[in-house]
């Protein structure tokens, strides 16, 4: 059984992208095939995202910053989310056009001083888990328990 692709876009794909990739596979990750990539990828993931996702038991140390451009013409997404506003308007149409295509804006961590980033990424972390739990049960599916 194939099952429906969700891409997620951020800016960089270096934070919120990376957090919602990551506790989609966690909360579903048997109902979707989720993929995380960026408008301007930085190329890598932000150690304070790693750390974060890990203090709930999630390890997400295989996925890497990728570029949107990685998948066209090669992927068709039942679900697009974009996860900030400059991904939202720079996204190239293809995307936006294919199945469902959401917008939930959060900070970034990325913008955020070293003092305040692991903090900021805990924040945007829960209430990516908490918009995800909500977009499950609208999808009739129980999202699996986290940590």
């Amino acid at each position: 059984m194939n099952k429906p692709k969700v891409l997620i876009l951020c800016t960089g794909n270096s934070a919120r992208s990376q957090l919602a990739e990551g506790l989609l596979c966690a909360l579903a990750g048997e109902h979707f095939e989720a993929h995380s990539a960026g408008t301007e990828p930085k190329g890598r993931i932000l150690p304070e995202v790693q750390e974060a996702m890990r203090e709930i038991g999630i390890d997400i140390s295989s996925q890497w910053s990728k570029s949107i451009t990685e998948y066209l013409g090669k992927a068709v997404f039942a679900h697009v989310i974009t996860v900030c506003s400059d991904a939202e308007e720079k996204c190239p149409a293809i995307f936006l056009n294919m199945g469902t295509h959401e917008h939930w804006p959060f900070d970034d961590p990325a913008k955020a001083d070293e003092e305040q980033r692991l903090d900021l990424t805990r924040k945007v972390r829960d209430q990516i888990a908490d918009r995800l739990r909500l977009w499950l049960t609208e999808q009739n599916i129980a999202p699996a328990p986290l940590g």
